[in-house]
């Protein structure tokens, strides 16, 4: 079972549902009157958005842009590829990006440079989490987080290793020797 390979559980279901209610209320008010577009950086963040636009009570539209910098790793390589991008015109728009964690930032800041050029109203950054500890990218802050985390290895509620550990409905840590495993171990 994948259960077995969580060393602990970091945040419970209950947890996390709270957190994300509290976003949602500070969202929902911070963008009262405005044009809000909610972007889910694939595929990590698709859980996190799913219950945060519920937890909205203004008008919002929704659309999905998937980027990689991770592959199978667990640390983030240094080229970010477009893998999906967005389907609606953003001009005019105040974007907000949802992300499951904001880590290193190199993801979110090539993403938002690319975004900057279609003209939006404005872009801000959502994310469940944040770890504060591993960023690079000193031009990237959350204007909305969740809750902050060590450096430590989380997975669950879309968060992933090598695709893995997605559905787990909480979030928790995952043990080191599932990651640190050779590859012709698997």
């Amino acid at each position: 079972m994948i259960e077995d390979d969580i060393k602990e559980v970091y945040f419970s279901k209950e947890q996390l549902a709270g957190i994300v209610k509290k976003l949602g209320e500070q969202i929902s008010r911070d963008y009262e009157g405005k044009n809000l577009m909610l972007v889910s950086i694939l595929k990590g963040s698709v859980i996190f958005m799913a219950d945060l636009m519920r937890e909205i009570t203004v008008p919002c539209n929704i659309d999905f842009m998937c980027v990689s910098s991770y592959g199978s790793e667990t640390k983030p390589k240094g080229a970010v590829k477009i893998i999906k991008d967005l389907d609606i015109n953003l001009e005019g728009k105040d974007l907000l990006l949802v992300e499951d964690i904001l880590d290193s930032g190199r993801t979110l800041s090539c993403v938002c440079k690319i975004l900057k050029t279609r003209n939006p109203a404005s872009i801000r950054i959502c994310t469940l989490l944040d770890k504060p500890d591993r960023r690079e990218a000193m031009d990237i802050k959350a204007d909305y987080s969740g809750a902050l985390v060590p450096d430590e290895f989380v997975v669950g509620y879309g968060l992933d290793y090598d695709e893995k550990y997605r559905n787990l409905p909480y979030i928790g840590v995952l043990k080191p020797e599932i990651y640190n495993r050779p590859k012709n171990e698997e």
